[in-house]
């Protein structure tokens, strides 16, 4: 049971959703800026039409001086405070999100969702996420209302979330759009490459609040990414098989995030000019390609199993040279910021094939 959770989960990232797939334009797509309770707030901007300031009798002779006064020591209780205007933002999708105010009550619905929500500072307002959400450490601590194919309804519900952020490329989508229709606001969160991280950071942090602290975060993410092209891009570019499961066969595709890492190494997907995300492929292909390495990405413990059964195969390229790499690095599969320790972590064992 344990296995296949694992298994469920590590496929529900290979078929992360690219820049390119078509977002869904059915009441899903549409957060609803409402309240927890259902009840439509008020976001407009538009002021009362009028305001009464005194309505006591006075005699006529004195009507004008009295009611001058009136107005002039009228107290600020008397007066109506303009409305807080509403917060709007775009999202990682290119959706427009549009809020009472700066959330504090927000649930993640997704592992990669909620390690960028901490990263952009903000995870001191995340009251809820999902299984497999342990980075970084401190998320361990918040409570589980399900996992990215099913969550518990009722739960959430009892939470009243102020916005419930959601994972478009690999969530349920018949249930994000239940939780749609029960008026809670949407914010997709969504990186397709590396370089994606850094802005769905600052927009993360621009829906919580927490504008400086993502921007420190960006940066960092900018600058190690920079850092690793110029240390690993400009190597050989050996070709890589990246083998995420192994009974089916799957592989990634040239848009996932995976064949960016590769790229970021300065190695190239063997199968990157695949559009799916997550292919199913056999033997015969891999034989026919013939990679100069073969990747292993997989659970804790079931790298050296897989590799042995391609040594099977001593005509590959890989398994003469004895370029068999067991990775094992689960931070590979995030779509959060720890992608990119997992991507140097890559990059290292890369560097050491021969």
């Amino acid at each position: 049971m344990k296995q296949s959770l694992l298994f469920a989960g590590i496929m529900l990232n290979v078929l992360a959703a690219t820049a390119a797939a078509p977002v869904p334009t059915s009441s899903s797509a549409i957060g609803l800026a409402t309240t927890a309770a259902g009840s439509p707030p008020t976001i407009g901007n538009a002021m009362p039409a009028a305001v009464e300031l005194g309505a006591t009798r006075v005699p006529v002779a004195t009507a004008t001086a009295s009611s001058t006064t009136a107005r002039a020591s009228a107290t600020p209780a008397a007066a109506v405070a303009p409305r807080a205007a509403p917060l709007v933002i775009t999202d990682d999708t290119g959706k427009t999100v549009t809020l009472p105010a700066i959330p504090t009550r927000i649930v993640s619905l997704a592992p990669g969702a909620t390690e960028m929500l901490f990263a952009a500072g903000a995870g001191k307002h995340v009251i809820a996420t999902v299984e497999y959400s342990d980075e970084p450490p401190a998320a361990k601590q918040v409570p589980r209302i399900g996992d990215v194919v099913a969550i518990d309804m009722e739960r959430l519900v009892a939470l009243r979330p102020e916005v419930a952020v959601v994972w478009p490329g690999g969530g349920n989508p018949a249930q994000i759009e239940e939780i749609s229709r029960m008026h809670i606001p949407l914010y997709r969160q969504q990186v397709n490459t590396l370089a994606d991280i850094a802005g769905s950071l600052r927009r993360l942090g621009a829906l919580a609040g927490t504008r400086d602290a993502a921007e420190q975060a960006a940066q960092k993410i900018e600058t190690r990414l920079a850092t690793l092209a110029r240390t690993y891009g400009s190597s050989r570019h050996p070709s890589v098989l990246m083998e995420v499961w192994n009974h089916p066969f799957y592989t990634v595709g040239g848009t996932h995030l995976m064949s960016d890492a590769l790229r970021i190494c300065g190695a190239r997907n063997v199968f990157g000019d695949l559009k799916e995300l997550g292919p199913v492929i056999d033997v015969e292909a891999v034989v026919a390609r013939d990679p100069d390495i073969i990747v292993a990405a997989a659970p804790p413990g079931a790298g050296a199993e897989w590799l042995a059964d391609w040594k099977r195969f001593t005509t590959l390229r890989a398994v003469r040279t004895g370029n068999l790499i067991a990775f094992e690095d689960q931070r590979l599969t995030r779509l959060g910021p720890s992608v990119v320790d997992a991507t140097e972590a890559l990059c290292k064992a890369l560097a050491k094939a021969h």
